[in-house]
């Protein structure tokens, strides 16, 4: 698309696919712009460029192409670079998404990155203005982004308290209002996914740091859910527990597992199932929420079987 004083656009279900259209869109600049020099540029008869478009060759070509379930989506997944989050990102990526991963670091991540602390306001507004300049707005945001802090709650200090909650509630608020700042201007709607954790729902004994947070988290959600729900924004969240990542090291689990009295094994399959749950588990449930177009304020657990943690 060509804007009279604005500049040229490149257009496609992919960014590939719109990168191709905005390089042959400028080639053809070049080649017009040369051709007035010399003389008079003269595109070809209609039926030509007809028959061209429409060659059978080039027609199966173009129909072999069958979008996947996410394709034109653009998803931003915070915490994105290790653990859940690179799963996520990954499972996002193969159903067709256009992903985008915040993380304070970026190094090792493959695609488009940005750097960003989700704890400072003023990076994560940064981030999702990029976002937007880049591909024009945004569809499906996992905030993802969190640490573990441990301690009795009638003995931790504040400090320990209060950093928690700057990054398992404080940043999900952030990045939520960024994202539905642009989710409305677009007017199209959006989906807003958490990892609230099972602690919101059943803390354990010596994590109240961690699950305070996290439960603030999940009724931010249901907040999202009903003011923006006329927005056609949708709000939901994933409760995930024991899963190996970043968050929760082989250090941790040997804690956690001292905390309630078992083997690091029987803590880490310690579940309806016995099965030990990964984080591509996670990621699976956060593809099936955000391809779930009528579910808005659903809660779902991915932690092999846990009553305790159950919602009623």
């Amino acid at each position: 698309m060509l804007v009279p004083g604005v500049g040229l656009f490149g257009v496609g279900n992919t960014l590939k696919d719109a990168k191709i259209a905005a390089d042959l869109a400028e080639t053809t600049v070049a080649v017009v712009a040369d051709a007035e020099r010399l003389g008079i540029y003269e595109c070809i008869p209609e039926p030509d460029i007809f028959d061209i478009e429409y060659w059978s060759l080039e027609q199966a070509k173009l129909n072999s192409a069958a979008e996947k379930p996410l394709g034109r989506r653009i998803v931003a997944v915070t915490g994105g670079a290790s653990g859940i989050g690179a799963a996520t990102a990954t499972a996002f990526a193969k159903e067709g998404a256009e992903v985008v991963v915040l993380d304070r670091d970026v190094t090792k991540v493959k695609g488009f990155s940005i750097a960003c602390d989700v704890t400072n306001a003023a990076e994560v507004r940064a981030a999702f203005d990029k976002i937007a300049a880049t591909y024009g707005g945004i569809d499906i945001v996992v905030s993802n982004a969190g640490a573990a802090w441990q301690g009795k709650i009638g003995e931790v200090d504040d400090a320990t308290l209060r950093k928690s909650f700057e990054l398992n509630f404080w940043a999900h608020q952030s990045v939520a209002q960024n994202a539905v700042r642009i989710m409305k201007a677009q007017g199209l709607g959006g989906c807003l996914l958490f990892n609230t954790s099972k602690q919101a729902v059943n803390p354990g004994p010596d994590f109240g740091p961690y699950g305070l947070p996290k439960a603030a988290t999940l009724f931010l959600m249901r907040q999202y859910t009903l003011d923006h729900g006329g927005d056609g924004i949708r709000a939901n969240a994933v409760n995930a527990d024991r899963i190996r990542s970043g968050l929760l090291t082989d250090d941790m689990i040997a804690q956690r597992s001292k905390a309630r009295g078992l083997s690091e094994a029987d803590y880490m399959g310690g579940n309806l199932l016995g099965l030990e749950v990964t984080a591509d588990d996670v990621a699976q449930a956060f593809v099936a929420l955000a391809k779930a177009p009528k579910t808005t304020g659903a809660v779902i657990t991915v932690d092999g079987g846990n009553i305790a943690a159950a919602l009623r």
